[in-house]
Protein backbone atom coordinates (compact mmCIF):
# COMPACT_ATOMS: atom_id res chain seq x y z
CA UNK A 1 0.00 0.00 0.00
CA UNK A 2 1.37 3.38 -0.91
CA UNK A 3 1.25 6.30 1.47
CA UNK A 4 -2.02 8.18 1.96
CA UNK A 5 -2.52 11.88 2.53
CA UNK A 6 -4.12 12.55 5.88
CA UNK A 7 -6.20 15.63 6.60
CA UNK A 8 -8.40 16.76 9.46
CA UNK A 9 -11.28 15.22 7.51
CA UNK A 10 -9.91 11.65 7.28
CA UNK A 11 -7.36 11.45 10.12
CA UNK A 12 -9.65 10.16 12.86
CA UNK A 13 -11.40 7.58 10.69
CA UNK A 14 -8.05 6.32 9.39
CA UNK A 15 -6.72 5.78 12.92
CA UNK A 16 -10.01 4.28 14.15
CA UNK A 17 -10.48 1.90 11.22
CA UNK A 18 -6.96 0.42 11.07
CA UNK A 19 -4.92 -1.64 13.51
CA UNK A 20 -1.62 0.11 12.84
CA UNK A 21 -1.13 3.59 11.36
CA UNK A 22 2.16 5.43 10.85
CA UNK A 23 1.92 9.18 10.43
CA UNK A 24 4.70 11.27 8.90
CA UNK A 25 4.33 14.99 9.65
CA UNK A 26 6.28 16.83 6.92
CA UNK A 27 6.49 19.98 4.78
CA UNK A 28 7.60 20.57 1.20
CA UNK A 29 10.33 23.04 2.21
CA UNK A 30 11.90 20.61 4.73
CA UNK A 31 15.11 19.03 3.38
CA UNK A 32 15.20 16.16 5.95
CA UNK A 33 11.55 15.44 5.05
CA UNK A 34 12.53 15.16 1.38
CA UNK A 35 15.32 12.69 2.19
CA UNK A 36 13.01 10.58 4.39
CA UNK A 37 10.10 10.46 1.91
CA UNK A 38 11.54 7.73 -0.39
CA UNK A 39 12.42 5.51 2.61
CA UNK A 40 8.92 5.91 4.02
CA UNK A 41 7.36 5.18 0.62
CA UNK A 42 9.50 2.04 0.09
CA UNK A 43 8.68 0.64 3.52
CA UNK A 44 4.97 1.33 2.95
CA UNK A 45 5.11 -0.92 -0.11
CA UNK A 46 6.63 -3.76 1.95
CA UNK A 47 3.99 -3.63 4.71
CA UNK A 48 0.58 -3.55 3.03
CA UNK A 49 -1.18 -4.37 6.31
CA UNK A 50 -0.06 -1.05 7.83
CA UNK A 51 -1.39 2.36 6.83
CA UNK A 52 1.39 4.86 6.12
CA UNK A 53 -0.10 8.33 6.26
CA UNK A 54 1.43 11.70 5.55
CA UNK A 55 0.35 15.03 7.04
CA UNK A 56 1.52 18.14 5.20
CA UNK A 57 2.01 20.48 8.15
CA UNK A 58 1.69 23.55 5.91
CA UNK A 59 -1.77 22.57 4.68
CA UNK A 60 -2.89 20.84 7.89
CA UNK A 61 -1.73 23.28 10.56
CA UNK A 62 -4.71 22.49 12.79
CA UNK A 63 -3.83 18.79 12.81
CA UNK A 64 -0.13 19.44 13.42
CA UNK A 65 -1.06 21.81 16.23
CA UNK A 66 -3.38 19.26 17.82
CA UNK A 67 -0.45 16.85 18.18
CA UNK A 68 2.00 19.57 19.23
CA UNK A 69 4.31 19.03 16.27
CA UNK A 70 7.23 21.43 16.69
CA UNK A 71 9.86 19.74 14.56
CA UNK A 72 9.62 17.92 11.24
CA UNK A 73 9.80 15.31 10.10
CA UNK A 74 7.98 13.78 13.06
CA UNK A 75 6.94 10.17 12.88
CA UNK A 76 4.06 8.89 14.99
CA UNK A 77 2.71 5.36 15.26
CA UNK A 78 -0.77 4.41 16.39
CA UNK A 79 -1.62 0.83 17.27
CA UNK A 80 -5.22 0.08 18.12
CA UNK A 81 -5.85 3.86 18.42
CA UNK A 82 -3.03 4.34 20.97
CA UNK A 83 0.07 6.40 20.19
CA UNK A 84 2.90 4.00 20.93
CA UNK A 85 5.76 5.86 19.23
CA UNK A 86 6.61 9.46 18.42
CA UNK A 87 9.97 10.82 17.36
CA UNK A 88 11.31 13.71 15.32
CA UNK A 89 14.05 13.26 12.77
CA UNK A 90 14.92 11.02 9.85
CA UNK A 91 15.01 7.27 10.42
CA UNK A 92 16.90 4.80 8.24
CA UNK A 93 14.92 1.95 6.72
CA UNK A 94 16.27 -0.47 9.36
CA UNK A 95 15.08 1.83 12.14
CA UNK A 96 11.60 2.05 10.67
CA UNK A 97 11.39 -1.72 10.27
CA UNK A 98 12.62 -2.21 13.83
CA UNK A 99 9.83 0.03 15.12
CA UNK A 100 7.30 -1.99 13.13
CA UNK A 101 8.54 -5.25 14.64
CA UNK A 102 8.54 -3.83 18.16
CA UNK A 103 5.02 -2.48 17.65
CA UNK A 104 3.80 -5.87 16.45
CA UNK A 105 5.36 -7.55 19.49
CA UNK A 106 3.60 -5.27 21.98
CA UNK A 107 0.90 -6.71 24.20
CA UNK A 108 -1.72 -4.00 23.72
CA UNK A 109 -3.79 -5.22 26.68
CA UNK A 110 -0.75 -4.62 28.87
CA UNK A 111 -0.13 -1.23 27.23
CA UNK A 112 -3.71 -0.14 27.99
CA UNK A 113 -3.40 -1.42 31.57
CA UNK A 114 -0.14 0.53 32.01
CA UNK A 115 -1.78 3.70 30.63
CA UNK A 116 -4.74 3.31 33.01
CA UNK A 117 -2.40 2.84 35.99
CA UNK A 118 -0.35 5.86 35.00
CA UNK A 119 -3.47 8.02 34.59
CA UNK A 120 -4.89 6.93 37.95
CA UNK A 121 -1.57 7.73 39.67
CA UNK A 122 -1.50 11.17 38.07
CA UNK A 123 -5.13 11.73 39.02
CA UNK A 124 -4.33 10.89 42.64
CA UNK A 125 -1.68 13.60 42.86
CA UNK A 126 -3.52 16.77 43.36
Amino acid sequence: MATVDLTKDNFESTVMDNDMVFVDFWASWCEPCKSFAPIYEEVSEDYPDIVFGKVDTENQQELAGHFGIRSIPTLMLFREQVIIFQESGVLPREGLESIIQQARDLDMDQVRKDIEEQQSQQGGKG
